[in-house]
């Protein structure tokens, strides 16, 4: 027998090691709240997807001017592939009411999914410790501070709607519960969608399933999961999740075009987020040229995935449930 100090009793010392260091009864209890109980290195295939049927949608992230948008989609077209999301991460409140109208037109002439990302965050604060620049000032992410900042990002919000923008990418759990509960109370249109970034920093089944009940319409989690955990994600949860299968070198430069196949095949619904290992870093104005090497990029991924899982289904241009600006 094994006397604990912390339990202060004598234990069976090889059913201390099963139940309390190996976790067996906190893995039952994650079962019955509706988590997996590990990481699913089986790799199920999942059963879900989007309403139209398909296995997965291709998103181009950091688009983040009109320009680079006209240049992302014209060269998948180009190639004879469709980009379904484009998602701007720079911020509504940093463009010209202009510019927001030109990404409005072209969502609308491509028939594709726009997500603006909401402006207020942390990295434009005037937060000292946000400021500091040390990896305990980075530590807030992207989130919000005060009241203030929380009404200023709500407001980035209104001003996109004005401009048929329906689509947002919210980087803060308590911005993303009240946008919620606005759609809820007809404060904002029923179909406006909800994206959680990945700079919130967030990469378990917990996590997802919280966000899933907080109005998220999408998650996107870190950059760097193995296919296992990402498997134990789609078992949490029912709504889109968006993987990266490329990112900037400024978090991890990783290109996983290999295994974007087997990501569809586990995650489905799933996002390909593909196209961003041509940019240095995010949240910066990007240019017609990086545009159209993002569309080349997206192409080499649809054909990594279609070479190497020829039965998965993309949706087509224009699905019914996308968030196209009106």
């Amino acid at each position: 027998m094994f006397k604990n100090p912390a339990l202060g009793y004598p234990i069976n010392w090889a059913r201390y090691m099963v139940e309390v260091i190996v976790g067996k009864k906190t893995r039952e209890f994650l079962k019955k709240l509706g988590l997996p109980e590990r990481d699913l290195f089986e790799l199920p295939s999942s059963p879900l997807r989007f309403p139209d049927g398909a296995h997965f949608r291709i998103e181009v992230p950091t688009v983040n001017s009109a320009e680079s948008m006209r240049a992302v989609l014209e060269t998948a077209e180009k190639y004879g592939v469709t980009v379904n999301r484009i998602t701007e991460t720079f911020g509504i409140m940093r463009h010209p009411d202009k510019e927001l109208e030109e990404y409005a037109q072209i969502a609308k002439e491509f028939q594709v999914e726009l997500l603006m990302s909401i402006g207020p965050r942390a990295a434009y604060d005037i937060s000292a410790q946000r400021a500091t620049g040390t990896v305990e000032g980075a530590r807030i992410s992207y989130r919000l501070r005060g009241v203030e900042n929380l009404v200023y990002a709500i407001e980035d919000v209104k001003r996109a709607l004005h401009f048929g923008i329906r689509g947002f990418v919210v980087y803060d759990e308590g911005l993303l519960w009240v946008l919620s509960e606005m759609r809820k109370a007809g404060e904002l249109p029923k179909d406006v969608k909800f994206k959680l970034s990945a700079h919130c920093g967030h990469g378990n089944p917990a996590s997802f399933k919280l966000f899933e009940m907080l109005g998220a319409d999408s998650v996107n989690p870190v950059r760097d999961l193995t296919l296992p955990m990402i498997a134990s994600l789609r078992a949490a949860v029912k709504i889109p999740i968006d993987i990266h299968t490329d990112n900037p070198k400024s978090t991890g430069g990783f290109i996983r075009f290999y295994e974007a196949p087997e990501i569809v095949r586990i995650a489905a619904p799933v996002h390909i987020k593909t196209g961003n290992s041509v940019v240095e870093t995010h949240g910066f104005p990007t240019t017609k040229d990086h545009g159209v090497r993002m569309g080349l990029t997206a192409v080499m991924t649809v054909e990594h995935i279609l070479r190497y899982f020829p039965e998965a289904k993309q949706s087509r241009k224009g699905a019914p449930d996308l968030a196209i600006p009106k």
